[in-house]
């Protein structure tokens, strides 16, 4: 065995580089079963972050169904999901540039079905009595106010559309039951989002395919609802946070009642549309997924019963749950392996991989296995984080020497880090750089009352938890509290923000995308966050002074060390200005500062180029604020004021 080499942390080389994330790696996506066949959506880098249908037929056969240059992604709420549905081996889908629905035939080329205008298409399900499309739909032809969100019907033969619903602000999640008179769907208006407060609606559909007799199943101003479904026998089944965990419920003759009732979550943050974490085998058997303490566990639930039995997988991270008679698909990953499509045979218990996210495999002594933990944070409360130590097996460091730390802060801010193998975090662990993801406060998978712990209080007990988690691992001896550095995309970045701005924890940052001034966040966003600050900070303008206050913008004389920008040109969740507003503030005060902007990029990159510049310039950065050799030759950074 040859001995591994001493070297200084930073400086290890890895097999984990910015061409291996990148050009070898796909995004999965939404999943789809249409009788034998399964589908499901890839976002490819390598092709300039565009999203393509892919389907596995009943032979096992693998094939692209997107020609090029079809992109399909929905801008829904800006953040999208849902954008496509299956019936009967044709594909209908959200197309990304025009965001017109297209019908594709096997063997075809895609063809419109809806018209050239300012609207936006999600969530689709098929109406086979009406012919026509049941979906989420968003009209922004009037540019001078917020754009309008129903439920529509878009009829195949001649593609008329049809509102069915209207009058609240948002909508999600049509379902239309077994025999296809009745559909249910959600709804939730501002200042809500819909982790927040939702209602579950069911409505009777007459012939002309218009809705009567609609009546409101649950949902209040403290409880939210998600993924409802009907199970082949024709019961609403749904999830309800009305006890503070996530669990599923049953609508039966004009009664609701508890399946579950554990102090875990079945439910998600409906960031995006088309979110599923469970599903119908049979009337009588449901396989779900619920995660506790991080992580995602897989189980079966006897409706008759409500028994609830684990099964036993090796996977730690599990979505997109499907499922058809005797097997069940999601998408499934672990602390050693990345995501992939997953089938499982409920008869034999054999799990199947029929995609993976990544073909690359990597010698276990260079991944980093995380290691859960809970610390004491501000006001004596409990953090959640996972810790990741340096590992390479070709390296070690010198005796006494402590390695960088970077504390990842989720964007959302109501997210969730993950247990799943990322290329992202081992980039940094396997190069000898210690990394710390928070679940700080407001993150999900911990109940209603630890969502809510960030309720007026964004910018403070996010900050809170993701220096107390520093300040915990310094000591307890395992990083340098001279060499902390704090990174975050999004809300994420924000949180990087405030963290260097009022307090003096880190001595470096990194944000990409992040929201540096509440005020101009508020003012200037899409529909679907309009109202999110609300909670989160306070009603805006009323309580102005307090986002003043909470702005980064506001107090650039007391950010004193190095910051990393990166931002996409065409962001509209988090608009450049903010961005270069800050870099602007730093420039003139003389703080090292460093701006990467990236041309016909959104919230989140997703062009392989954009991806691994941002990766590399966050290296050479800390390499030069921490004083580090780089094993590998990257394209420098101009850092001002350096």
């Amino acid at each position: 065995m040859i001995k591994p080499e001493v070297v200084s942390y930073g400086s290890w080389r890895s097999p984990i580089t910015t061409d291996l994330i990148t050009a070898r790696t796909i995004g999965l996506g939404q999943i789809a079963l249409d009788g034998e066949d399964i589908y499901w959506s890839e976002l490819r880098p390598s092709e300039q972050g565009r999203n393509v249908v892919v389907r596995r037929n009943a032979n096992g056969e693998i094939s692209d169904i997107t020609p090029t240059p079809f992109n399909v992604r929905t801008r829904v709420h800006e953040y999208g999901g849902s954008p496509f549905l299956v019936v009967d081996g044709t594909v209908y889908f959200s197309n990304f540039i025009d965001q017109r629905l297209y019908r594709q035939d096997t063997d075809t080329q895609p063809q419109a079905i809806t018209p050239s205008a300012a609207t936006r298409y999600a969530d689709g399900i098929f109406d086979r009595q009406h012919n026509r499309i049941i979906c989420v739909y968003e009209d922004h032809t009037d540019t001078q106010n917020e754009a309008i969100n129903t439920l529509v019907g878009v009829k195949l033969d001649g593609h008329k559309i049809e509102v069915l619903v209207s009058g609240n602000d948002f909508y999600a999640s049509p379902r239309l039951s077994p025999d296809g008179l009745r559909l249910a769907w959600l709804t939730w208006n501002h200042p809500n989002m819909p982790w927040d407060s939702t209602e579950l609606w069911v409505g009777e559909l007459k012939a002309d395919g218009s809705l009567g007799n609609t009546q409101k199943i649950a949902g209040d101003l403290d409880e939210s609802i998600f993924q409802p479904e009907w199970s082949p026998d024709g019961k609403l089944y749904f999830v309800s946070d009305r006890t503070g965990w996530w669990n599923i419920y049953r609508w039966q003759d004009q009664n609701v009642e508890a399946l579950t009732q554990i102090k875990a979550e079945f439910g998600q943050p409906q960031w995006n549309f088309g979110m599923s974490t469970y599903a119908f085998e049979s009337a009588n058997r449901i396989i779900c997924t619920y995660t506790q303490q991080g992580i995602w566990y897989l189980a079966n639930l006897d409706t008759v019963t409500g028994q609830l039995e684990p099964i036993n997988t090796p996977y730690t991270a599990i979505s997109s749950l499907h499922a058809t008679s005797n097997q069940v698909v999601f998408r499934g990953s672990s602390p050693t392996e990345l995501a992939a499509i997953i089938r499982l045979d409920l008869t034999t218990k054999k799990l199947e991989v029929l995609r993976r996210s990544s073909d690359v495999t990597i010698d276990a002594g260079y991944l980093s296995l995380p290691e859960a933990i809970e610390y004491e944070t501000a006001d004596g409360k409990t953090a959640h984080a996972l810790f990741y130590s340096p590992q390479n097996l070709d390296y070690t460091a010198p005796a006494g020497e402590k390695p960088p730390l970077i504390v990842n802060s989720h964007g959302g801010p109501t997210a969730a880090t993950s247990s799943s193998l990322s290329f992202g975090v081992q980039y940094w662990t396997s190069r000898g750089i210690a990394v710390l993801d928070v679940n700080y406060g407001g993150s999900t998978g911990y109940g209603r009352e630890y969502r809510q712990r960030l309720d007026g209080q964004w910018g403070i007990v996010d900050v809170d938890d993701c220096v107390f988690g520093a300040r915990y691992l310094v000591e307890r001896g395992d990083v340098d509290g001279d060499r902390l550095a704090i990174s975050g995309g999004s809300a994420g970045g924000y949180t990087t923000l405030c963290a260097l701005t009022f307090r003096d924890t880190f001595k470096a940052g990194a944000s990409y995308y992040g929201v540096s001034d509440l005020e101009a966040l508020v003012r200037d966003t899409h529909k679907f966050e309009s109202r999110y600050l609300d909670r989160l900070v306070g009603p805006y303008p009323q309580q102005r002074q307090i986002y003043q206050q909470r702005s980064p913008i506001n107090f650039s004389d007391r950010l004193a060390c190095p910051v990393i920008f990166f931002q996409g040109l065409e962001d509209r969740v988090v608009p450049p200005n903010q961005t270069e507003a800050m870099v602007t503030a730093l420039r003139t005060k003389g703080v090292p500062v460093a701006y990467l902007p990236f041309e016909a990029e959104e919230h989140g990159f997703r062009k392989a180029p954009n991806i691994k510049r941002s990766l590399s310039a966050e290296l050479y950065f800390y390499s030069r604020i921490f004083d580090f050799e780089i094993a590998e030759s990257v394209e420098p950074v101009v850092i001002e004021n350096f």
